[in-house]
């Protein structure tokens, strides 16, 4: 946003100082206050509504004009924005925008008024909109089209027509042909906003989600239409459309509230069951009798992956497999680590990968393997597995004993094995001797009788 101007530094300086004398209450109502950003100005019309080159723009700044904010006790204080604070000798002085919001709501507000003091950067532009095929600036047909972003916060598009006639003697503004007030400020009216609570989204898969989309108007414009549509890889495709009361649902189950439309500016779509063909950008656009505005939401799936670690082989040495399977999106990150008992955690390089396989629902799978070396006392071998859908790592381990152990332990079975076996055979042939050799004993007994 630059360096800070002095407007800024004393706002949030009043507003630490208003925090630190009174302790907040859980409702303090609403405040009236001015919300002045940085912002830049698209002088380039060659492309309306896009945004400029580094060429094409210049320093503005947008002051929202007594916006209804929450009072948490820290806007007392406060006084309104003043144009003395602006150095206007600067030959890179800003263009100043006055804006009335008085005909309609700014639920975000709050958010843009403490985005620089809380260290949130806002990203703001300000760039001509034509009404039809008029392309000319001026007092009558002039109106201007704000798109402001809050770095981990909402997005907000505004468009605002220039007020008033030239008066008489009235400066005027080098570039854009309009007429400035008494205190060279550009005044205007903020006759329509799209918002919409958050830039990025992202769900899991098989589960539900509500992209938010709100808009306000002024009043004498009139709702033409909503619509969704999803944009991904190149490909775009209408989701849902409301027009003149009718409802049309591409994407099963796909919602929204229609009378929640008039009553609420409320235009949120819901999505049930996500599927991976649900990942994309989704673009809200909202169309009245006179402007058309719209807001980006990219949506992004997530599957959790799951981990298995079993051996390969029993035979010397043992190899270790670490299976992880049924994750989303692609990118995942497979780290071994081998621990002796009594030592220090160390990681395994060497590690070798199977091919990447993809179900028939889009999940992905891996597989990765290590040889263990369990040294002299044995070692404890983990997986470990890091995706985006993990808050932390997910660890599989197994602990691999050294080769004599193992040696000794398959010895000792052996042994007990042959012990059993011959125990077995004698005790058979005790009980099952050769016939002439019981008749031989039993005349032997006689003949001792």
């Amino acid at each position: 946003m630059g360096s800070e101007p002095s407007w800024c530094l004393l706002l949030c300086l009043a507003l630490s100082g208003a925090a630190g004398t009174e302790a907040p209450t859980a409702d303090r109502g609403w405040q009236p206050t001015d919300i002045v950003l940085d912002c830049f100005l698209v002088t380039d019309d060659r492309h309306p509504r896009a945004f400029g080159s580094s060429g094409d723009r210049q320093k503005a700044l947008l002051v929202l004009k007594q916006v209804l904010v929450p009072d948490d006790g820290s806007l007392e204080g406060i006084t309104d924005f003043q144009v003395s604070t602006v150095a206007k000798d600067d030959a890179d002085a800003p263009t100043i925008f006055e804006a009335s919001v008085d005909s309609v709501q700014i639920p975000q507000a709050e958010a843009l008024l403490h985005a620089d003091c809380s260290g949130r950067a806002v990203t703001c532009e300000i760039s001509q909109y034509f009404l039809g095929a008029t392309r000319d600036a001026t007092s009558e047909s002039a109106a201007w089209f704000i798109s402001m972003q809050v770095r981990g916060g909402p997005s907000v598009s505004m468009v605002m027509k220039t007020l008033g006639e030239a008066e008489t003697g009235a400066a005027w503004h080098p570039t854009l042909n309009l007429p400035l007030s008494p205190q060279g400020t550009i005044r205007t009216a903020v006759e329509f906003q799209v918002t919409s609570e958050t830039q990025a989204l992202s769900s899991a898969l098989g589960s539900s989600v509500s992209l938010h989309c709100s808009f306000s108007m002024a009043p004498g414009l009139d709702l033409v239409g909503v619509e969704w549509r999803l944009q991904h890889q190149g490909s775009g495709q209408l989701v849902y459309s409301w027009k003149a009361g009718q409802e049309q649902a591409k994407r099963k189950g796909a919602t929204l509230e229609p009378e929640q439309l008039h009553a609420a500016g409320d235009a949120s779509l819901a999505l049930p069951n996500l599927t991976l063909k649900d990942e994309g950008t989704y673009i809200c656009q909202i169309t009245t009798s006179l402007y058309r505005a719209q807001q980006n939401i990219p949506l992004g799936i997530l599957a959790t992956p799951k981990v298995q670690l079993h051996l390969a082989n029993k035979d010397l040495p043992h190899s270790l497999i670490c299976s992880v399977t049924g994750y989303y999106p692609l990118d995942v990150v497979v780290t071994w680590v081998r621990e002796e008992q009594g030592g220090i955690p160390a990681q395994v390089s060497g590690a070798s990968f199977s091919s990447l396989r993809q179900s028939m629902m889009g999940t992905y799978s891996i597989s990765s393997n290590v040889m263990a070396e369990p040294g002299p006392t044995g070692a404890t071998y983990t997986c470990q597995v890091a995706h985006v859908s993990l808050e932390e790592p997910l660890r599989a381990s197994m602990r691999v004993s050294p080769h004599t152990e193992q040696g000794t332990a398959f010895g000792v079975i052996f042994a007990s094995i042959l012990f059993l076996l011959a125990l077995l055979f004698l005790g058979l042939r005790r009980q099952q001797g050769p016939p002439g050799l019981r008749g031989t004993l039993g005349s032997l007994s006689l003949a001792c009788r």
